[in-house]
């Protein structure tokens, strides 16, 4: 998470919000969701996160004020639903609500330390209450499997490298499928699914530098070309590389 805000809306009134993941929470009045799937009343307290790839419109359904942040499971670890809707979150984890309401990510509280223990901090609290919710307290920790684990860390270490399925296999002494059912297992996806998000996490971080092209991205994250790399991202992100620079960049100059 780099950003928070507070939006003050009118009856009718639409939460605009960028590209990317979006989590939101009310904290007067109340708001429609509406997806896909359907339209839901999100009232005082509730929260949501909304993935990326999901389309989404949230309007005001009267006088209302909004937390809104870009929120997103960086690493997937689990399998969540999108949008994952959390019923009285303010009153099941009061703590991180008051800070919520008390201190959005502006001025003093803008450091990318801060932002990220902050977005660590209610991804932590959406996580436990879905958990409590659809009765998986007691399954074992996502990603515990060792592994997993010891493929993931070499990934993130070198992004960049001609990775494939058979490559990770290699590395983990397993089968494609074997691999594959053990990433499945603990992560809820694909080996394949897993490295692009990370090379597109890494992307993130580093269009976020102005002196670096996005050609010299595209290289670093492991994509033989500009085309092939813009391709990936706008389909992962919504928008192009730019388009996605020159949002972020606005958004939050730090």
């Amino acid at each position: 998470m780099s950003t928070l805000g507070h939006l003050t809306l009118a009856a009718g009134d639409d939460v605009a919000g960028g590209p990317g993941a979006m989590w939101l929470l009310v904290l007067r009045g109340a708001v429609a969701l509406e997806t896909v799937d359907g339209t839901r009343a999100l009232r005082c307290g509730d929260a949501v996160l909304v993935g990326g790839a999901t389309a989404r419109r949230v309007t005001a359904l009267d006088e209302a004020e909004v937390a809104v942040a870009d929120l997103r499971l960086a690493i997937p670890t689990r399998l969540l639903p999108s949008p994952l809707v959390v019923p009285g979150f303010s009153a099941r984890h009061p703590g991180v609500a008051a800070l919520i309401d008390m201190c959005p990510l502006r001025d003093a509280c803008t450091p990318s330390a801060f932002a990220a223990s902050y977005g660590g901090l209610v991804g932590a609290a959406m996580v436990a209450s879905w958990l409590e919710d659809t009765g998986r307290r007691d399954e074992p920790p996502a990603g515990s499997d060792p592994v997993v684990a010891d493929v993931m860390a070499e990934v993130m270490r070198h992004p960049g490298a001609a990775w494939t399925i058979d490559e990770m296999a290699r590395l983990a002494h397993l089968s494609r499928s074997a691999l594959t059912e053990r990433f499945r297992r603990a992560l809820g996806r694909s080996p394949s699914e897993v490295l692009r998000d990370v090379r597109m996490q890494v992307a993130r971080k580093l269009l976020r530098d102005p002196g670096r092209t996005v050609t010299q991205i595209a290289f670093a994250v492991g994509y033989g070309s500009t085309a092939a790399f813009s391709r990936a991202f706008s389909a992962h992100q919504g928008v192009a590389p730019q388009e996605w620079r020159t949002s972020s960049l606005a958004r939050d100059p730090q």
